[in-house]
């Protein structure tokens, strides 16, 4: 009997010895026995099915190397099963290496099997066994893509209600810092208080991060809520707080022209935060660091530029990924509290969601400008598919 047909005729009989090895993988112990077959009896017909499907030379190369299905009804049925059995095995707590275990499992007993009904091996059987390996190792591809997805997205998911459910209580104890601190007489209290409200900045700077790399990687565009803004008078406050607490550091602001647009303060102030304190930290502590706004018909163009050591070649292509940094030993001990290596991607995804670009150069002779352009008017909303 050929090997598809032999499949579909000993559905039941494969099944049993899949349930029999799930059972003896740790988080299958106190399973059921329905939810230790979870989709094996659909990845098994599916299979069967794929296999009996002509598929070009190119189409059985790309599924035994991982690389997708043969775009078959057939084969997208079988994707479909093993995301889901993926999913479900992610939910009942399996990891990765024993639901590759099952993988090795399952095939061995469809080997084992078949090969007892097998009288007289021909070439047909070759090309079945072939088949067969080509349909599992798709089905695999498949399914460790999407447990992965889905650990990935659950880990972003606990940051972020992780994230939020700190922010609030270190709200207040920031809040409760400064009211007992104009009270409080004692310089030793005082002095107390202020490191209780500085670090609480800190850890809400940090959490505040957190959130907005969750819920990026969770699939969201950043939110915005967009109203009149003058980027100038932001502009200013941000350098006033950075003049007030980098008294001993040069700073320059130049604006120049109508810099108005319809924009999110919050995260535009996050932006040209960001971006100062990394030039802050990794500019040259005598240098001066320079801050410009400039009008360019309906884009604004923000730059800041610090001298310094150039920011090597090898790291301009992972500049903006999330918790990954570049950092000499002074720019390591001008860290300010609460860095986690997220400050420059979230700068990204703002600019992102808001429509612009963001670029940067960096060089001995010139030193590293950052340059952000963005439009004055925010880019329409994704329509969804059912408008």
């Amino acid at each position: 009997m050929r090997l598809a047909k032999f499949i579909i005729a000993n559905v039941e009989p494969i099944l049993a010895e899949w349930e029999a090895f799930a059972a003896t993988l740790p988080s299958g112990a106190n399973m059921t026995k329905l939810a230790l077959r979870d989709h094996a009896a659909a990845i098994l017909l599916a299979s069967a099915r794929d296999m009996e499907v002509n598929q070009t030379l190119a189409q059985q190369a790309g599924k035994s190397k991982g690389n997708g299905g043969a775009d078959t009804p057939e084969s997208d049925q079988l994707d479909i099963a093993s995301a889901q059995h993926a999913e479900e095995r992610v939910g009942a707590g399996f990891d990765i290496i024993e639901v590759v275990s099952e993988y090795r499992a399952l095939r061995a007993s469809v080997m084992r099997l078949w090969g007892k009904s097998v009288l007289q091996p021909d070439l047909d059987d070759i090309d079945d066994i072939t088949r067969f390996n080509e349909s599992i190792d798709q089905s695999l591809a498949e399914a460790v893509d999407r447990y992965t997805e889905r650990l990935d997205r659950s880990r972003q998911l606990f940051l972020a209600i992780l994230g939020h459910d700190l922010r609030n209580p270190l709200t207040v104890i920031r809040m409760s810092a400064k009211l007992v601190s104009r009270t409080n007489a004692d310089p030793q209290s005082i002095e107390a208080l202020s490191m209780i409200g500085t670090e609480s900045e800190a850890m809400i700077k940090l959490i505040g991060d957190m959130i907005d790399f969750a819920s990026t990687w969770l699939g969201s565009a950043m939110p915005l809520n967009c109203e009149p803004v003058d980027l100038q008078i932001l502009c200013r406050e941000v350098v006033d707080g950075f003049r007030a607490s980098h008294p001993q550091r040069t700073l320059h602001f130049n604006p120049r022209g109508d810099l108005t647009g319809n924009w999110d303060a919050a995260r535009i102030r996050q932006v040209v935060s960001n971006l100062l304190g990394n030039a802050f930290q990794h500019g040259s502590q005598e240098g001066p660091v320079e801050l410009s706004a400039a009008s360019e018909g309906s884009t604004v163009v923000l730059s800041v530029h610090n001298e310094g050591a150039p920011i090597p070649p090898e790291a301009l292509p992972t500049l903006f990924d999330p918790l990954v940094r570049h950092a000499t030993v002074e720019s390591a001990l001008q860290r300010a509290p609460g860095s986690i290596g997220l400050g420059l991607y979230i700068v990204r995804e703002i600019v992102n969601a808001k429509g612009g670009t963001i670029a940067v150069a960096s060089t001995v002779r010139q030193g590293t400008t950052f340059t952000v352009r963005i439009p004055r008017q925010p880019p329409p909303p994704e329509r969804t598919a059912a408008e």
